[in-house]
């Protein structure tokens, strides 16, 4: 099933509304949606580099909105969707230790999420739940995501076509070098 919705979110970048559809993706996947916005943003990149760094901007923007839209679940709607979300995807037992993150780390923790392979709609949902200011939500939405999706428009700026192979062969480890360099960081910083 996952393989069919991948290709069928591929296909749309060969359609007049492949930026509609990424926004849409990004937006959906933050919230519910299985299939991450990168397979999307990466083959629009590819057909156009020239714009690339402008399917980023559309990709993190309705991934920021999506997120809201996950925290508004988390906040209001918990019980009746946000549970059925999080045990879709196998995560109950994570709600507790992601608000441990919350807890101790705030706006890095959903930065963080939304840079890495980490399902990014657990932690808006639990941002909902837990009630963590929404500036702060949104503040780290932004630098996670916008980081994440302008490195990949980046990327294939950069690279072209070449770059789409070692992406999708290297894209979990750098977001897991992403996390660990965040955290050195972070406790860098607080000291």
């Amino acid at each position: 099933m996952l393989k069919n919705l991948y290709h069928w979110v591929l296909h749309w970048s060969e359609t007049p509304y492949g930026i509609w559809a990424l926004f849409l993706l990004a937006f959906s996947e933050s919230s519910f949606f299985p299939i991450p916005p990168d397979v999307l943003l990466v083959a629009l990149a590819v057909g156009k580099p020239e714009k690339s760094f402008r399917f980023a901007a559309v990709c993190a923007l309705g991934s920021v909105l999506g997120g809201i839209l996950g925290y508004v679940i988390g906040w209001q709607f918990m019980a009746a969707i946000g549970d059925k979300i999080v045990e879709f995807y196998g995560l109950s037992h994570k709600v507790d230790y992601i608000e441990v993150l919350y807890n101790r780390y705030d706006a890095w923790a959903v930065g963080i999420a939304g840079f890495t392979p980490i399902p990014y709609k657990v932690f808006t949902i639990a941002a909902g739940t837990l009630a963590m200011g929404l500036p702060l939500f949104v503040a780290g939405s932004f630098i996670g995501r916008g980081g994440r999706f302008f490195l990949v428009a980046a990327l294939m700026a950069w690279g072209g076509p070449e770059m789409e192979g070692k992406l999708r062969t290297y894209i979990e480890r750098i977001g897991w070098l992403v996390i660990l360099l965040a955290v050195v960081a972070f406790f860098y910083f607080r000291r």
